[in-house]
């Protein structure tokens, strides 16, 4: 059964760049998948991808030699039943505010005795390059399991919610993080404030053992976070990318300094 080389990586204190793949397209997760990247995530929380269609993109992912990831629209057991058994071999849970919802979702990804997660499926062990039995005894070792810090309530409760066995790395949504560290009246922290957050986030990971990253907008900002000590980072997005290089175009051709912005990540 093949390892995950991004579940040793991180354990390993070693930064691991991807992206998203916001598209729900196959042919783009073929091409995503030979780039060189360690690791994709399917966003299936803010976009129109469907578990078929997911399924597929897993299996192009794996078959090209990368980690297929599945952000799941929230940890609930059955999501993550369904996208592991399609065949990905890691989640990223998103909005984890407590202790107990992580636990939750650390169970769900682990067979009995270590979790709650059912037998079944075939998918998944032709993306290990295995036999159902045995990724049905060793699939709890190879999944990555990923969860969410994207609000600031979750922030104050983070070394309780890191210190929950079986989280293999923590993620921050800036985007929802920003959001929900906005005063009554409307006005987005500071620049210091936001930072001096992103460095709670990482020092309590620290603490408790557990590789922290976060979402980021290009090349430059993943490398000097990397150098901070994030390891799981994700650079943009496959949309991001393709639009960013069509605006590039834009600018170039026609002068246009200000093209239309269609995509956040």
């Amino acid at each position: 059964m093949k390892e995950n080389p991004v579940k040793r990586a991180l354990r390993a204190g070693k930064p691991q760049f991807g992206t998203w793949l916001t598209l729900g397209s196959v042919a783009a997760a073929r091409f995503m998948a030979r780039v060189g990247l360690p690791w994709l995530t399917v966003d299936m929380e803010h976009t129109h991808t469907d578990i078929e269609t997911a399924a597929y993109m897993f299996a192009a992912i794996a078959d090209a030699g990368c980690v297929p990831l599945a952000r799941v629209p929230t940890g609930k057991h059955e999501y993550i039943k369904m996208v592991l058994d399609s065949g990905a071999m890691g989640i990223v849970a998103p909005m984890v505010m407590d202790a107990d919802e992580a636990r939750s979702i650390v169970a769900a990804c682990k067979y009995p005795p270590r979790g709650n997660r059912s037998i079944g499926g075939g998918m998944h062990a032709i993306n290990f390059g295995t036999t159902s039995d045995q990724y049905y005894r060793k699939a709890d070792d190879e999944i990555l399991v990923v969860i969410q810090t994207e609000h600031i309530d979750a922030v104050n409760r983070a070394d309780e919610i890191y210190a929950v066995p079986g989280i293999d790395a923590i993620f921050v949504g800036p985007n929802d993080l920003t959001w929900s560290m906005r005063s009554a009246d409307g006005t987005f922290a500071d620049k210091e404030t936001f930072e001096a957050t992103l460095t709670r986030i990482r020092e309590a990971a620290k603490r408790q053992g557990v590789p922290c990253g976060l979402h980021v907008f290009s090349p430059d900002d993943a490398i000097r976070r990397a150098k901070e000590g994030w390891q799981f980072i994700a650079v943009n997005s496959e949309l991001k990318m393709m639009l960013d290089g069509a605006a590039d175009l834009t600018r170039r051709v026609h002068g246009d300094p200000h093209p239309q912005d269609l995509a956040k990540y």
